[in-house]
């Protein structure tokens, strides 16, 4: 449950820096005071993994140059990551970093967290998009994984 706030809450603050440009030392402080495991708008947020977040937000902003390529490929042709709507993008992006730099978390639990994740904001199609772009992604990445069975 705590790796799963991390992950909401990490697509909740990329999603603001995409949309505001709000700098990534003022984001973490605002998630990490106002939002992970606190009461907002009378709706309690679940206790995350602060760790996590923190990891996924600032691995995301460190690899994103890494990451957006392999998205924009793993994508429908002719369709852009830059064209995609920003929740969508800060999914992919997010369940990327993690398919590409933690291994320890096994693919098929990074694309089922992230489309639960995108089920959160996003409607069937696009959550479906999310589990077809993350599965090239971790088919690419991790071979291995999904050889023989």
């Amino acid at each position: 449950m705590k790796k799963s706030a991390a992950r909401l809450g990490a697509v909740q603050a990329l999603y603001q820096m995409d949309l505001a440009h709000t700098p990534l030392n003022d984001v973490l402080a605002e998630f990490e005071s106002h939002w992970l495991g606190q009461e907002v708008e009378g709706v309690e947020m679940p206790d995350a993994d602060v760790r996590l977040f923190r990891s996924v937000v600032e691995g995301v902003l460190n690899e994103q140059r890494r990451i957006d390529p392999l998205v924009d490929g793993a994508l429908s042709n002719g369709w852009p990551l830059k064209r995609v709507e920003a929740v969508l993008r800060a999914v992919l992006r997010a369940g990327a970093y993690e398919l590409l730099s933690k291994p320890d978390v096994p693919a098929r639990v990074v694309i089922t967290e992230y489309v639960n994740v995108a089920g959160a904001f996003l409607d069937r199609d696009e959550t479906g998009m999310v589990n077809a772009v993350l599965d090239t992604l971790a088919r690419e990445a991790r071979p291995s994984e999904f050889s023989g069975g």
